[in-house]
């Protein structure tokens, strides 16, 4: 943990834990869920993430190539982290929401929730707008409860207003704002 992060004294709010169901904005059926490890969900991210519109990157990820996407989920999709899909009726994943923590297992500490997460989320640009952003957050953090995590960071680019609205919206807190990202933070308990 960067020992200048600010997070805030109060712990937010408890979120919905996952499986989470409802229609979306377009009256599409979304769950979002935990990640299950299955080959099939697996391959399922892949395809969503190739498909990933490169002007909806940030900060160099998702990476773009097959291979590199392979390998970046192989980093990320680990018991350490947490990690949350949206899937349509059909299986198809359209979203993705994580919980990295901010240094390798080997060297955290006591195993007690107490080091801090980075959050990271996509969404495919077609499914955009219609709510499922914020279902995947908050479910995501409802993980993150469930698993005793304490403290949840995450850096976005200062002009991505409707970003910055949906963290707000959530319970983040701007944290830092010297250069042209925010780092914003919350507390889960």
């Amino acid at each position: 943990m960067s020992p200048d992060r600010l997070y805030p004294d109060d712990p937010a709010e408890a979120f919905d834990r996952p499986p989470v169901e409802f229609d979306d904005r377009e009256g599409r059926p979304v769950t979002i869920q935990r990640y299950d490890g299955s080959e099939d969900g697996f391959e399922s991210l892949v395809e969503m993430y190739v498909a990933f519109d490169p002007e909806d990157r940030a900060q160099g990820i998702p990476p773009t190539g097959e291979q590199q996407v392979r390998d970046w989920l192989d980093h990320i999709l680990t018991d350490d982290c947490v990690n949350v899909v949206a899937v349509l009726e059909d299986g198809r994943r359209i979203g993705h929401a994580t919980l990295v923590p901010d240094v390798p297992e080997s060297r955290r500490d006591a195993g007690d929730g107490s080091e801090a997460y980075e959050l990271a989320i996509f969404v495919l640009a077609a499914y955009q707008g219609a709510g499922i952003g914020t279902r995947l957050i908050r479910a995501l953090l409802g993980a993150g409860q469930e698993s005793e995590l304490e403290r949840v960071w995450l850096t976005v680019e200062r002009w991505n207003h409707p970003a910055v609205a949906l963290y707000k919206k959530v319970g983040f807190e701007t944290s830092r704002t010297e250069s042209f990202e925010l780092e914003m933070s919350l507390r889960l308990r």
